[in-house]
């Protein structure tokens, strides 16, 4: 499981170092291969400041459920075309660094400083201006929707 938050240094190269913590899992559960790509928040595609960095096997996964989406359905064509149109396949080195690609970068805005969120599965990769910004607005929203739908969790 993927979890936590981490603020990392993207170096000259546009390459993310991964926590050490995380290295020998990633070793383990995909052989240092990985995606990237936009984000795709439920409330816009392609949330600007942020990535998501898949494991290759979750990766696959996510790959078969959007594949099974209706072909005429325009707002899984839209998916599709962000989300596996931007995709890039980026193998973590000896050094636990990712090259991030340059139109992913740019497209998210990322320059040198970063932040790394465990979400289970995957990461979210972070602007650190705009995760500092959709903390406090998380922070302080009355957003409630879908609550009710959490209301069976324990915590």
């Amino acid at each position: 499981m993927l979890r936590g938050v981490s603020s990392i240094n993207l170096d000259a190269k546009g390459r993310l170092a991964i926590p050490t913590r995380y290295r020998a899992e990633l070793q383990e559960s995909c052989e240092r291969q990985m995606v990237v790509t936009v984000a795709v928040d439920g409330q816009c595609v392609g949330e600007r400041g942020c990535l998501w960095l898949y494991p290759l096997p979750e990766w696959e996964k996510l790959e078969l459920t959007i594949s099974k989406l209706p072909s005429l359905n325009k707002t899984a064509v839209r998916l599709r075309r962000f989300l596996i149109g931007n995709a890039s396949e980026c193998e973590m080195d000896g050094q636990g660094r990712l090259l991030l690609p340059e139109k992913l970068r740019t497209f998210s805005e990322m320059d040198k400083k970063i932040v790394l969120v465990g979400q289970l599965n995957k990461f979210e990769i972070w602007n650190d201006v705009a995760w500092t910004d959709k903390e406090a607005e998380w922070m302080s929203g009355d957003d409630t929707e879908g609550l009710d739908e959490l209301a069976t969790l324990s915590f």
